[in-house]
């Protein structure tokens, strides 16, 4: 028998695609983005990146923040990354601002916030700075 070693790497792209497709967009980008380029092509795909969730669930089903690990790396490597393929945005907002701010989003045509109370939907909308933001995206 031949002792030849075979990866996952080794599987074509389509095959890779499919597999990856079947986990949450956000655990496929934070795990694989930026291990090497064949799976910085398939990850960044707008198959992963059209629509990102970045809220987590908690065991009881409630919304909350991401671990401040997985959101500081968001911020400063995978949205900058990805930017222009995301069209769709679910934040909460404790992570909004950062998140907002880690690129432009040419392309993003839904917003959906989790969780906003008043004060915290008063202070972006109403916000000059802020206000102007949003506007530009």
């Amino acid at each position: 028998m031949n002792d030849s070693v075979i990866s996952i790497l080794d599987l074509p792209d389509e095959i890779l695609l499919m597999i990856l497709s079947k986990l949450e967009n956000v655990d496929v980008l934070y795990s694989l983005v930026g291990v090497n380029k064949k799976l910085d092509k398939i990850v960044c795909d707008s198959a992963f990146t059209r629509s990102i969730d970045l809220v987590a669930t908690s065991s009881h089903g409630e919304n909350e923040s991401l671990p401040d690990l997985i959101l500081s790396r968001f911020c400063l490597d995978i949205l900058p990354r990805i930017h222009q393929h995301v069209e769709c945005l679910t934040l909460e907002p404790l992570s909004m601002e950062c998140i907002l701010r880690a690129s432009d989003y040419p392309n993003l045509h839904k917003l959906n916030l989790v969780k906003i109370e008043q004060e915290h939907a008063l202070y972006y909308f109403n916000g000059t700075e802020l206000f102007f933001f949003f506007l530009s995206l």
